[in-house]
């Protein structure tokens, strides 16, 4: 069972409890069948199609979710972008659990989408972090390529990035931080780490890194670091980072801006379930 069965085990067990939908058990006979559409209510970039028709899969194999629209595609008010045919008690049970789902990974994706368009033309990449709800890392990191930005890393395990806290933990040195990486990281894992000054970055420049994360620094700041490092490694720009601001950030030389927004403050998308009892399959 991957990362997003897991997830989705769990908001089922969250919302059925040990009774079960007791709401639907009581209006609703198992044999009746139905069939509902899911609608887009507001221009959005569609993301978290699999998570949704999983849910339904944990409920009850045998219902069927067919999606006219991909992840990543644009969609308006009014557009129908799949539809589900089964038993009607099991696609009222899911209905909540798949809508939670899909309505905050559209989110993410029309965020990450505006984000991208804000710095296409420019060389620069907007990346994801690690700021995402507990469970659901997995699928806001696809709804952020889905939106065409890009993925730092997953998790701890997938790269050294050396924070604030980390250099404070080896005495405050910079330079002392990052010999103890490249003493302990295997040669081909790169070697991050954020500065907050100027100073700092001198000692980055001296010792070496492959990516130097700049927190905080304005764009004059952000502008003299680039003259300082010179082409020598890879720049990330993080801290305070807004739509309004990542065209002036494309201008700046710079690799990368990371935006802890993207999945931390995407809001959820307006989507329905509309179930229609009018035709259901015999």
């Amino acid at each position: 069972m991957d990362h997003l069965d897991r997830l989705i085990a769990l908001a089922l067990d969250e919302d059925l409890g040990a009774a079960g939908d007791v709401t639907t058990r009581a209006l609703v006979p198992d044999t009746v069948r139905g069939r509902a559409e899911l609608w887009v209510k507001e221009d959005l970039v569609l993301a978290g199609t699999d998570a949704f028709a999983r849910v339904f899969r944990h409920v009850d194999p045998e219902v069927t979710v067919t999606f006219s629209r991909r992840d990543g595609e644009a969609c308006a008010p009014r557009t129908v972008v799949a539809t589900l045919e089964g038993r009607l008690a099991s696609l009222l049970t899911g209905e909540r659990t798949a809508l939670n789902l899909i309505q905050r990974a559209c989110g993410i994706a029309t965020l990450a989408r505006k984000a991208a368009d804000a710095v296409a033309g420019t060389r620069l990449k907007v990346l994801d972090t690690r700021k995402t709800p507990p469970g659901l890392r997995g699928l806001a990191k696809d709804a952020v390529r889905a939106g065409g930005a890009w993925n730092h890393r997953f998790g701890l395990f997938d790269g050294v990035l050396i924070k604030d806290n980390h250099i404070a933990a080896v005495g405050g040195s910079v330079r002392e931080a990052l010999r103890r990486a490249k003493a302990h990281v295997p040669r081909l894992v790169k070697i991050e780490i954020e500065v907050t000054t100027l100073k700092q970055l001198d000692e980055v420049i001296a010792e070496g890194a492959d990516v130097v994360m700049l927190d905080n620094m304005d764009d004059e700041q952000i502008r003299e670091a680039v003259r300082r490092i010179g082409g020598r490694m890879q720049i990330e720009v993080s801290g305070g980072i807004t739509l309004e601001r990542l065209p002036r950030l494309g201008e700046l030389g710079v690799d990368f801006v990371s935006m802890g927004a993207l999945t931390h403050s995407a809001r959820a998308m307006d989507l329905s379930l509309e179930i229609d009892i009018a035709r259901p399959r015999a």
